[in-house]
C-alpha cells in the first residue's frame, strides 16, 4: 500500500552521521508499552470481583482462569517471534512495529469488550492472542537492530533493548491501579475503561518508537569503538543458517536453559500481586507497589546481567542464575509471616530473583549470536521464543493449580507457596545441567555459502 510505505525497510535505513544512541529511545517506547503485560497481576483481583464488585460473587471468573489470559499473551509472543522472525528481517523494524502497536492496542481494546459484556473469551482473544502476536512482533524487533548497532557489545546492546520490557510494569502497575480506581464506580470496578485509555497510550508511544528506529546502512561499523580483549570456544567464527540450527544440540540446550529459567520468574510475576497480599495481608495498593518494584528490579537485571555476560560470559551468567537461583527460591518462603515475617526480605529475596529472570531475556540473543553467528541470529532468536512460550503457559499454571488444589485439600496459604516455591529449585537445578552441556556447533552445521556475514570474535565466555 502506497500510504504506509513510508514503513517499508528501505525508507527506516539510517542516513550517514545517524547516531545509533537514538534508537535505544525508540526501543523503550515499544517495550516500556508491551512490558505492561508484568503488571498484568494486579487485574487479578478486580477480573475476579466484577459481578460482586468489591468481593468474589456468585458467576464471577477465578483466579486460574484469570492466569490464562497471562499465560495466552506469553505463548502467542513466543509463537509469533518464531514464526515472523523471517518476515520481520524482510519487512525491517519500521514496519514490524508498527504492527505490534497496532495488535496490542487492539488487544486492550477488544479486552475492554471482554470485561463489558463479561465473556472470558473475549479477554483471552483481545489480550492473549492479537495482543500477544503485537507482543511478540514489538518483542524481537528491537533486539534484533539494537545488535545490529552495537556488534561490540552484544551483551549489552540486548540488555538496552530490554531494560524498557522489563521495566514496564514499573509504570503499568501503578497507571492501572490509577486508572482503575479513577473509573470505580458503585456499578462497575473501572477495568473496562482501564483497558481502554491503556491501549490508546500504549499505541501511541509505540508509533512514535516505530517512526524513530532506523536501521544501519550495508558495511556500517562504529567508529572508535574498540571491543573487550576476551577470547572463548564458545564464540563462533561461522554462522548457522535458520534451517539447520533446530537440527543442533545446542539449539535445544540453549530453549532448555531459556525454558527453565523462565517458568519460575513468570510464576511469581503472573501471581505476584496475590501472593504478597496472602503471605503479609497487605492490600491491594501496597502490592501494586510490589509489582512495581519487582518490574525495577527486571529491567536493572536486565541491563546489569547482560552487560556481566559481555565480560564474564553467556554461561558463566547463566551459571550464576541457576545456582544463586535455586539457592534463593529455596530461602523465599522462609521470609513469610509464618517463619521469619519480614517483608522486606521476601521483597528483596523477589527482587534479586526477578533481575536474575530478567537478565536471563537479555542475554539469551547475545548467547545466540555467541553459538550461531551473527547471519541469522534474529530469525534463530525468534524460533528460540517457543520456549518462552511454553514457560508462559507452564509457570502460571504450576503456580495457580498446585495453590487451588493444595488450599482445597485444607494446606495453608503459607504452607502452599512453600511446596510451590520448593518445587521450583528442581526446575533449575536441571537448568543448570542444560548449560553446563552447551558446546559449539559442529562444523557441519556452518553456512559455507559465502552470504555469511564477516564476524568478529567481540562477545565471550
Amino acid at each position: 500500500m502506497a500510504l504506509l510505505s513510508f514503513l517499508d525497510r528501505e525508507h527506516a535505513i539510517a542516513r550517514p552521521g545517524f547516531s545509533r544512541w537514538l534508537v535505544p529511545p525508540a526501543a523503550w517506547a515499544v517495550n516500556l508499552s508491551i512490558g505492561q503485560v508484568y503488571a498484568f497481576s494486579v487485574f487479578k483481583i478486580p477480573l475476579t470481583q466484577l459481578i460482586g464488585n468489591t468481593h468474589s460473587a456468585h458467576g464471577d471468573w477465578t483466579q486460574p482462569s484469570i492466569a490464562w489470559i497471562f499465560s495466552l499473551a506469553i505463548a502467542v509472543l513466543g509463537i509469533s517471534a518464531a514464526l515472523f522472525g523471517r518476515w520481520i528481517e524482510r519487512a525491517g523494524p519500521r514496519k514490524a512495529m508498527f504492527y505490534a502497536a497496532v495488535c496490542f492496542s487492539a488487544g486492550f481494546y477488544i479486552a475492554s469488550v471482554g470485561v463489558s459484556l463479561h465473556q472470558l473469551w473475549l479477554i483471552y482473544l483481545g489480550y492473549g492472542v492479537i495482543g500477544g502476536i503485537g507482543l511478540g512482533l514489538g518483542y524481537i524487533t528491537p533486539v534484533a537492530t539494537l545488535i545490529r548497532w552495537f556488534p561490540d557489545y552484544p551483551g549489552r546492546a540486548t540488555g538496552i533493548a530490554m531494560v524498557g520490557f522489563g521495566g514496564g510494569g514499573m509504570i503499568g502497575s501503578p497507571l492501572a491501579i490509577q486508572l482503575m480506581q479513577h473509573f470505580h464506580t458503585t456499578a462497575a470496578a473501572g477495568v473496562s475503561k482501564t483497558f481502554l485509555a491503556m491501549g490508546t497510550i500504549y499505541g501511541v508511544f509505540m508509533l512514535f518508537g516505530a517512526l524513530l528506529i532506523r536501521l544501519p546502512a550495508p558495511g556500517w561499523q562504529p567508529d572508535g569503538c574498540t571491543p573487550p580483549s576476551r577470547n572463548s570456544t564458545l564464540i563462533s567464527a561461522h554462522s548457522v543458517d535458520l534451517k539447520d540450527a533446530p537440527r543442533t544440540p545446542q539449539f535445544w540446550l540453549l530453549w532448555l536453559v531459556i525454558c527453565l529459567n523462565s517458568i519460575a520468574g513468570f510464576g511469581i510475576l503472573e501471581q505476584a500481586s496475590p501472593m504478597i497480599q496472602d503471605l503479609f495481608g497487605i492490600g491491594a495498593v501496597a502490592a501494586g507497589g510490589f509489582v512495581g518494584l519487582l518490574s525495577l528490579f527486571n529491567m536493572a537485571g536486565r541491563f546489569f546481567w547482560s552487560t556481566v555476560s559481555d565480560f564474564l560470559g553467556r554461561k558463566s551468567t547463566f551459571l550464576i542464575f541457576f545456582a544463586a537461583g535455586g539457592a534463593l527460591y529455596w530461602l523465599l518462603p522462609y521470609t513469610s509471616a509464618n517463619h521469619l515475617n519480614s517483608m522486606a526480605g521476601f521483597v528483596v529475596v523477589s527482587g534479586i530473583l526477578i533481575s536474575m529472570y530478567g537478565g536471563g531475556f537479555a542475554t539469551i540473543p547475545a548467547y545466540a549470536k555467541d553459538i550461531f553467528g551473527p547471519a541469522q541470529v534474529g530469525s534463530i532468536y525468534g524460533r528460540l521464543q517457543t520456549a518462552t512460550s511454553t514457560a508462559g503457559i507452564l509457570g502460571p499454571i504450576l503456580i495457580n493449580y498446585s495453590r487451588q488444589h493444595q488450599l482445597a485439600a485444607g494446606v495453608s496459604k503459607h504452607a502452599a507457596y512453600q511446596s510451590i516455591l520448593h518445587g521450583l529449585v528442581a526446575l533449575l537445578v536441571l537448568g543448570l545441567i542444560a548449560n553446563l552441556s552447551v558446546a559449539p556447533v559442529a562444523e557441519r552445521f556452518w553456512i559455507r555459502s559465502g552470504a555469511e556475514e564477516p564476524v568478529k570474535r567481540f562477545a565471550a565466555l
